[in-house]
């Protein structure tokens, strides 16, 4: 590993000296697919728990149709507002060709679980994308904002979609927004300028950016989280 700091996104899980691909290059390993795929599976529990309320609403649930789409929903969210936004930290790094590969935390993901169980409320922190060697503040930042940049993307992308449904009168369209609103508020929560979050690294880097983004993010979980309240959810009565 050359000269520079290892850092994580969110939590730092203890990690050996990596060579750094080849410029542009984007690689990968069986250890990170391992925990990539532990923590989008632990992760799209835990919005299945908070969906239904905690362990006591999903047992109310049976296995009807509900169910069905909160799994869905949940792994749709879970890939998009996650898993997506992990996988455009690595590639921005490695394609600046640095090192780096995501790192599930356990108990943290046994921890979400608990509290989703037995509270219906996410707390969770899956894991985090470990990049090794980078020391310029500008490729720390740029990095650390595609993260949130794809969720904003991904909600703008839903809420389109959601705009299209209930102009036809779908009730689906409440879906869409859900994953709209899961999207803003990762992106949101991750550019908080505090510890190892992606705000602290874009703030560094360019505090216009990062007002700008943070701005847009607030605004696309702001939209959604006021919908939903008001009504769209269709579990809600």
């Amino acid at each position: 590993m050359s000269g520079g700091r290892t850092y994580a996104y969110t939590y730092t899980p203890t990690v050996t000296s990596r060579a750094p691909p080849a410029s542009g290059r984007v690689t990968t390993s069986a250890r990170e697919l391992r925990d990539l795929s532990l923590a989008f599976v632990v992760l799209t529990l835990d919005l299945v728990l908070v969906l239904a309320g905690g362990a006591a609403g999903l047992m109310g649930l049976g296995l009807g149709g509900f169910l069905l789409q909160f799994v869905a929903v949940s792994a749709a969210a879970a890939l998009t507002g996650f898993v997506a936004h992990e996988m455009a930290h690595k590639v921005s790094a490695q394609r600046r060709g640095y090192w780096a590969e995501f790192r599930a935390t356990p108990v943290w993901l046994v921890l979400s679980l608990v509290v989703a169980a037995a509270s219906g409320f996410l707390f969770a922190a899956p894991g985090a994308t470990v990049i090794g060697g980078m020391g310029s503040r500008e490729d720390w930042g740029r990095t650390a904002l595609a993260g949130p940049v794809t969720n904003i993307g991904f909600s703008a992308a839903f809420y389109a979609g959601a705009v299209v449904l209930l102009d036809l009168g779908s009730v689906e369209a409440v879906w869409l927004l859900f994953l709209a609103f899961i999207n803003g508020w990762f992106a949101t929560f991750n550019l908080i300028p505090f510890g190892p979050l992606d705000g602290r690294k874009v703030l560094s880097w360019n505090a216009f950016v990062w007002v700008g983004s943070l701005l847009l993010a607030g605004g696309m979980a702001a939209l959604g989280g006021l919908a939903l309240y008001y009504g769209f959810l269709p579990f809600n009565g």
